[in-house]
């Protein structure tokens, strides 16, 4: 693709206000969104995904196009997973519902700023460095590993990280409206609701590093990535007040990502070897019989996964929510914060 400086401004120029548009419009006023507002909202934002896919695959090709709609396909049910960590975040620190959009929207600009910076750091490795796809794939099949049998037993509100946060800073004991301070008696103090916005960015962080090497997986067009994940972030918030009553019954996810990833992972492990410059490998040779896998089987196997994935969840909780705790559904929940 052959993307100019202007594009890449206008990009995310337009990025930016819609941003802006949602907390001006939908977040400033703190209210709980109804299920109306969230479903309205929610199509809009996948249909306008699904459209910017199509004018890639008119514009630039249907190799691109493809490449875009996987990776879109692949970034929106990691992000959902992401509302499952959100769900147990905010369940933890106990946030108001009419105060939740905008943990969201802060949560969700912060994801966004980070696999930005991730994105250009994996830019500027793949150009330069053909082998990190053998290491990108080792830790998609790794995260994969995670994913499957891990386990999230740590409340975010009580782990090792956020006790850390809070001896170094003077927290009350309650919600001050949203306001991330207030002072008392003369004392300036941080509300928990910063303490959650600092939670959520936290996990933004962990997610991102398997986010952008997955990603990177079907497509080494930065352009793609990043229009990609600004979509799958894009109407999340909404999603979140939409789905939220079915994350728990998405007990399958975890796998289902868990074996995308690790397709992944394998693909990039073959990718590798074909365009290998490695001296200690094959003699520093590239292995041309190592195959290649096309996007189209890509895409075809990651909307087959979510799809059973999420029929196999449905299925297995048709009578009801199982008892399973939202820190076990997502197995994917990092550990780094307990």
């Amino acid at each position: 693709m052959n993307i100019t400086p202007l594009v890449w401004i206008i990009t995310i120029a337009i990025t930016i206000a819609f941003f802006v548009f949602e907390f001006f419009v939908h977040v400033r006023k703190p209210h709980a969104p109804t299920i109306g507002e969230s479903a309205r909202w929610s199509a809009f934002y996948i249909g306008l995904a699904l459209l910017f896919g199509v004018g890639i695959g008119m514009v630039s090709g249907w190799t691109y196009g493809g490449e875009y709609f996987a990776g879109y396909l692949t970034e929106k049910a990691l992000s959902i997973d992401n509302l499952f960590v959100f769900l147990i975040v905010m369940t933890s620190f106990a946030v108001p519902k009419i105060y939740q959009q905008k943990v969201l929207m802060i949560g969700i600009v912060i994801a966004l700023a980070l696999r930005g910076v991730f994105i250009a750091v994996g830019a500027t490795l793949i150009s330069n460095f053909s082998w990190i796809f053998y290491l990108f794939g080792a830790l998609l099949l790794f995260l994969a590993y995670r994913q499957a049998f891990a386990h999230g037993e740590s409340n975010p509100a009580d782990g090792r990280f956020m006790r850390f946060v809070r001896r170094h800073l003077p927290v009350s004991d309650e919600y001050n409206g949203d306001r991330l301070t207030v002072r008392i008696d003369g004392r300036r103090f941080v509300t928990p609701m910063l303490l959650v916005i600092v939670a959520i960015g936290f996990v933004d962080l962990i997610f991102a590093v398997d986010s952008i090497p997955a990603i990177y997986g079907l497509t080494e067009e930065a352009y793609i990535v990043f229009t990609a994940n600004a979509f799958a972030l894009m109407g999340l918030r909404q999603l979140y007040f939409l789905i939220g009553g079915l994350l728990e019954r998405l007990v399958y996810l975890a796998q289902g990502l868990a074996v995308i990833l690790a397709f992944i992972g394998v693909k990039l492990v073959l990718h590798a070897m074909h365009v290998n410059e490695l001296p200690f490998i094959n003699g520093g040779e590239p292995m041309l019989w190592a195959p290649e896998i096309p996007i189209w089987f890509s895409l075809a196997f990651i909307g087959v996964t979510v799809a059973v994935a999420t029929v196999a969840s449905l299925i297995k909780t048709r009578n009801g929510p199982a008892e399973v705790r939202p820190a076990d559904a997502a197995a994917g929940v990092p550990k780094s914060i307990d």
